[in-house]
């Protein structure tokens, strides 16, 4: 019965992926982040008095269906009561948008709610940045970075190439702004004044520890060793903070295809003087607009798009549940993949020199920006047709060539850009530095890159890159044996991550590490036969159970399993009965997000991630015990 079930489920879902492709052979499966880009989005139409009416409109309508009884907005469905900095920013640009006033029902509660978590002044800092942007709230006086750091030599100990992409990008047009104190009202600005607990603010909430003294101490020395007039170096740097932004604008208008990164990049060249009708941010925003997306019949702002990374991982998943590459939805699926293989030189080239651009980027419109990720996702899309067509093959060989270039010299994979992992650099004042500064080494990125070259490769188990991850791997194990995973939720994604890497780099099932893991994934499964993991856990920094399954959590528990058993044990027969049994129900667990950016700020809910894992577990069941 369950082999019957397992068929059906997965020719059901192959079904689904196969009516929902675009006709240019991508999945366009919505990137959802909950109602901060929509808020920002009316914020900046309304400050640019862009008069966009049917889209404001219809954000504010999204906006509005996400608050809860008590006033406020969530993250995620367990956020306690409810998150402060959303609430702001949905109270913000609901007032603002004109459509709601201050008397309004909603707005009250949403104020009531602000006020009680000690108001305005106690939200996120990026939140703090947007108010002191549209003249809401007060600068500070002085900014944790200097801009002039954007100047200090790759040779220096700290420089601006030291932060990872993802900070660079956003903290360059901040260094700019922050510097000018730029604000800008319009004459539909409203007054927030309501929702100020007090007026006493600590910006950046300082902690002047010893080693952010250290810190400041290095950019002191570093601004000393400029030969010029203090002025002069000084418009010097703001000049090449800008240049650094109009450098890394994507044909689409955004800069490096993010919400955030753009978005600050439109009020930083304002601040420079640029008209609000110059063509470079008209494009800017026209190239965010094209990112709305439509869920639930509500308009949303996606933060990026996900569509490589969807397509790379549907093309595999395909392959894996018997399609082959030579079906249309496979073959259409990897020739969009082959026309996003980057040609272009990134900033990653800044670490990694002597190699030639090769990966794959996350965006639709992405030519800058690859990652690890999404490089062996594509390489393991196509790794079917590499000896049987040139152009994938000549693909593959500056896929492969470029990842290895990438390895951190600690053993492990980065995210994007390789050994970008200065720990001073956290002690930076900054709301989420840690997650946002560096681009350490991860277990769910070194795990499936681990998992790519020794499942879909020739690469000896003995080579030395590979021995190094397994190392980083075996190294960075928490003492419960699972893993810690970096860009999703949480800790069941990483110990899928790191076991399929390391049983597939030729790690002994046996092996302690493995053990420990699979034993610890059957500790937490639930009396349903399903696995589900809380967001609390990357705040937390320890396993938090959900109270409840997630279909997404119990698939890749299960592939995990699965990928170390050799019978098909209780749990794991426990696990597929979950899957089959609930892959059709429409219950709160469904959109309960299962990536994360920033812990406790930026949480994703991937729409294609309910049909990927689940056909990857089955489809891998099905493999291997019942064929």
């Amino acid at each position: 019965m369950v082999q019957l079930n397992t068929e059906a489920m997965i020719r059901r879902i192959v079904d689904k992926l196969k009516s929902d492709q675009a006709p240019d052979g991508s999945w366009q499966y919505p990137f959802e982040t909950g109602i901060s880009t929509d808020a920002y989005m009316i914020i900046l139409l309304r400050t640019l008095e862009i008069n966009d009416e049917e889209l404001i409109r219809k954000l504010t309508e999204r906006i509005i269906s996400k608050q809860e009884e008590n006033g406020a907005w969530k993250l995620f469905y367990d956020e306690g009561d409810g998150n402060l900095s959303a609430t702001v920013e949905a109270y913000y640009s609901l007032l603002y948008s004109g459509y709601y006033e201050k008397d309004d029902k909603r707005l009250r509660t949403a104020e009531r709610f602000i006020l009680s978590k000690g108001g305005i002044e106690n939200s996120h800092m990026f939140t703090k940045i947007m108010l002191s942007l549209t003249g809401q709230y007060p600068w500070p006086p002085l900014f944790p970075i200097p801009v002039e750091i954007v100047l200090l030599p790759l040779s220096f100990p700290v420089n601006f190439f030291d932060f990872s992409v993802y900070g660079r990008v956003n903290l360059a047009p901040i260094l700019i702004v922050a510097d000018k104190k730029y604000s800008k009202r319009t004459k539909r600005s409203p007054n927030l004044s309501n929702l100020f607990h007090s007026r006493a603010d600590d910006f950046f909430r300082w902690r002047r520890t010893q080693e952010w003294k250290s810190l400041f101490t290095i950019f002191e020395e570093g601004m000393k060793s400029f030969i010029g007039l203090p002025m002069h170096i000084h418009s010097l740097a703001i000049e090449r903070a800008k240049q650094y932004m109009l450098d890394r604008i994507e044909p689409d208008g955004t800069f490096y295809g993010y919400f955030s990164s753009t978005f600050l990049m439109i009020f930083a060249l304002l601040s420079l003087g640029y008209s609000k009708k110059d063509p470079i941010i008209l494009k800017a925003v026209t190239g965010l607009k094209e990112m709305k997306c439509l869920i639930n019949g509500h308009t949303h702002m996606q933060y990026t798009t996900a569509t490589v990374w969807n397509t790379s991982l549907i093309s595999f998943a395909l392959q894996k549940a018997g399609i082959t590459p030579s079906e249309p939805v496979v073959s259409g699926a990897n020739r969009y993949l082959l026309q996003r293989q980057h040609d272009k030189y990134g900033d990653w080239m800044v670490h990694s020199p002597n190699v030639l651009p090769g990966g794959w980027g996350f965006a639709d419109i992405n030519t800058l920006h690859p990652d690890i990720d999404d490089t062996t996702s594509s390489l393991r899309a196509i790794s079917k047709l590499v000896r049987q067509e040139p152009h994938f093959q000549r693909a593959w060989e500056r896929g492969i060539n470029w990842l290895f270039s990438m390895q951190n010299d600690d053993g492990g994979w980065p995210a994007f850009e390789k050994n970008v992992n200065k720990k001073i650099l956290n002690h930076l004042p900054i709301e989420g530095g840690k997650f946002l500064l560096t681009d350490p080494s991860t277990a769910d990125l070194t795990g499936r890159t681990l998992e790519f070259f020794g499942a879909y490769t020739n690469l000896s188990k003995n080579h030395p890159s590979m021995k190094r991850g397994v190392n980083w791997l075996i190294n960075n194990q928490e003492k419960d044996g699972s893993w810690y995973g970096r860009w999703g939720i949480c800790f069941i994604y990483g110990t899928w991550a790191a076991l399929t890497g390391l049983i597939a780099s030729g790690v002994s099932s046996h092996h302690q590490s493995i053990q420990k893991a699979v034993n610890w994934l059957y500790k937490i499964q639930n009396h349903d036969g399903g696995w589900g993991e809380s967001c609390k856990s990357d705040i937390m920094n320890t396993y938090i159970p959900l109270g409840a399954s997630t279909l997404i959590d119990t698939a890749w528990a299960v592939d995990a399993l699965i990928a170390a058993a050799d019978q098909p044990t209780p749990g794991i027969q426990a696990g597929i009965k979950f899957l089959l049994k609930s892959f059709e129900k429409n219950v709160w667990t469904i959109s309960y997000p299962k990536g994360q950016v920033i812990a406790g700020g930026f949480y994703i809910h991937y729409h294609s991630y309910r049909y990927i894992f689940p056909l990857l577990a089955l489809s891998h069941y099905k493999q291997k015990f019942q064929d």
